[in-house]
């Protein structure tokens, strides 16, 4: 990690993984910079309000609404929960633009939305795109 963007954090990895480096010892595998941040919206979307219980607050409920009919309300609904989570919650970056599948697209009738993320890096200006795949793949034999 260069110097200019050492504030930009520095974590662990996720999932969490241990790396050998020696035969007596090993160490955490760590995350940092753009791929920090990155890691850090997918937990975000994927933790359920409450599940932390130093931060009941932290998370973002998709889970809630798996089996809830797909219609354009819902579809608006999610983004601006997935967007209001973002906001409050991850302070490093600023959402530029956020799209969802469309409720009549293929992949929303099988169960499959995908959020679209361009955002900021608000320390560098830096510009990039996320892309959160949120489907239920279990008991689906895929």
């Amino acid at each position: 990690m260069t110097d200019n963007q050492s504030f930009l954090g520095r974590g662990w990895a996720f999932p969490p993984e241990l790396v050998k480096t020696s035969q007596y010892g090993g160490e955490v595998m760590m995350a940092e910079s753009r791929a920090d941040i990155e890691q850090s919206l997918g937990i975000l979307l994927r933790t359920s309000v409450g599940e932390r219980v130093l931060q009941p607050t932290y998370g973002c409920n998709m889970s809630d609404y798996l089996f809830s009919p797909m219609s354009a309300t819902m579809l608006g609904f999610l983004r601006d929960m997935v967007f209001d989570a973002i906001l409050y919650h991850e302070p490093r970056i600023k959402v530029e633009k956020l799209d969802v599948t469309e409720s009549d697209s293929l992949d929303a009738i099988e169960g499959r939305l995908i959020f679209e993320i361009d955002y900021i890096i608000r320390g560098t200006n830096s510009r990039f795109n996320f892309v959160y795949d949120y489907y239920l793949t279990e008991a689906t034999r895929i």
